[in-house]
């Protein structure tokens, strides 16, 4: 028996006893004069329920310690057993784990060789794709940069060319001469343009006798008293300052304003110098016009002289010489081609109205043969009509006539009818 199974056997057996005691004490209190004194009943009825918890006490007692002892023995067992069971599962356990670490080193030993073998392979494929990708770019960056070094040296070799034209320009305009013949040649394009062969003229000698000749001379329309037929010249002279400009243009990029003002000074003296000699040699009126035009053949040589305050009036007043440069030269040249069309216009006034008087006179006797075509016209057309109704009587007539074939009747009618009919 158990522990628990004694602890129950004593509650049952209390309970009993007190039920009994119960009991008597019931019957007791109903039967009090009938029932003798139950006391010592009841002391020896206690005694023996003593005596029977002792004997139950003691056989508890003895049946908990067999049980502990029995419950030791089987807990030992136990634990042995549950030993035993722990160390064949732990040396299980640690077979199966060297079995399974044994087949993991091994996949993972092949994995990592199969791995190694297809990164082998991804390393040559992708070797090999970028090996073909860098040389094919290397190719085309080649091919660009050679290219680009081609264009480069070509670029070079134009840019060594500008630089010999450079120094050869600037060569041709530190010689005085040849300066005065650059501004000559941009002077001549500029009147080939604008006017024609004849209306200008080249290295006149616009005073007869005086052996000086101006570079070029419009031929303009007018008379003297000698010669009713010769121009009036207007003369033009190219001039190119060109060291005093520069000496200006150097001190305006160096921002001192002393040699600004000594350059601009120098400059205005030789164009004053310049236009004093233009007026001295060429200008005799009324053989040329009472001014001439000094041209200036850069833009910024032109402007620059205008610039001087009062330079350009003062020249036109006193020298009778007249600024231009290259923009305003061919706004001039204009207006004078301009004028040039419109007398020319003006001279052939008269003679267009004498054609015009033909043509009217003319006219008139085509319209008087034109009547007489007309009549004769139209009495053609009336024999026409007479020759058409001849023409149709006949056929009315020969209707009843047995037509005969066409050999009997080229027989008949011989050659020339033939010919007639085939017209």
């Amino acid at each position: 028996m158990t522990q628990l199974e004694y602890v129950l056997l004593i509650a049952a057996v209390a309970i009993l006893l007190v039920l009994q005691i119960t009991n008597l004490m019931r019957s007791r209190s109903q039967k009090e004069v009938d029932v003798p004194d139950m006391t010592p009943l009841l002391l020896q009825l206690q005694q023996n329920m003593q005596q029977q918890l002792d004997s139950i006490r003691l056989t508890i007692t003895q049946q908990s310690q067999s049980g502990r002892e029995e419950q030791s023995l089987s807990l030992k067992r136990f634990g042995d057993t549950l030993n035993q069971t722990l160390h064949a599962l732990t040396e299980s356990n640690a077979q199966r784990m060297s079995e399974i670490r044994t087949t993991l080193e091994t996949k993972i030993r092949d994995l990592q060789t199969d791995n190694g073998v297809r990164l082998e392979e991804m390393r040559k494929t992708v070797d090999e794709k970028l090996h073909a990708t860098l040389e094919q770019r290397l190719s085309a960056s080649f091919k660009l940069v050679s290219d680009r070094l081609e264009k480069v040296h070509q670029g070079l070799g134009e840019m060594q060319q500008l630089a010999i034209g450079v120094g050869d320009l600037k060569r041709v305009l530190s010689n005085v001469k040849t300066r005065g013949t650059w501004g000559e040649v941009q002077l001549e394009m500029l009147l080939e343009q604008v006017l024609t062969p004849e209306q200008y003229s080249k290295n006149v000698e616009t005073i007869p006798g005086s052996g000086e000749r101006v570079e070029f001379a419009i031929k303009l329309p007018g008379s003297n008293n000698k010669n009713s037929d010769a121009p009036v010249w207007m003369p033009i002279d190219a001039k190119f300052p060109r060291e005093q400009y520069e000496r200006l243009l150097e001190a305006a990029d160096h921002a001192d304003a002393e040699a600004v003002a000594a350059a601009g000074r120098e400059l205005e003296r030789a164009v004053r110098l310049e236009a004093k000699k233009i007026a001295s040699k060429y200008l005799s009126p009324p053989l040329t016009t009472d001014f001439a035009i000094l041209f200036l053949p850069t833009e910024g040589l032109y402007a620059e002289v205008m610039r001087r305050p009062g330079l350009a009036d003062e020249l036109q007043r006193t020298q009778r010489i007249s600024i231009a440069g290259p923009s305003t030269l061919s706004a001039l040249l204009n207006s004078l081609q301009m004028g040039f069309r419109t007398l020319a216009l003006e001279q052939r006034s008269s003679e267009v109205w004498q054609v015009l008087g033909a043509v009217k006179t003319e006219f008139g006797k085509f319209g008087e043969v034109l009547a007489a075509t007309k009549m004769t016209l139209e009495r053609a057309a009336k024999n026409i009509d007479s020759a058409e109704v001849r023409s149709r009587q006949m056929v009315r007539k020969l209707k009843s006539v047995e037509a005969l074939p066409s050999d009997m009747a080229q027989l008949l009618l011989g050659g020339e009818a033939v010919d007639v009919g085939e017209e």
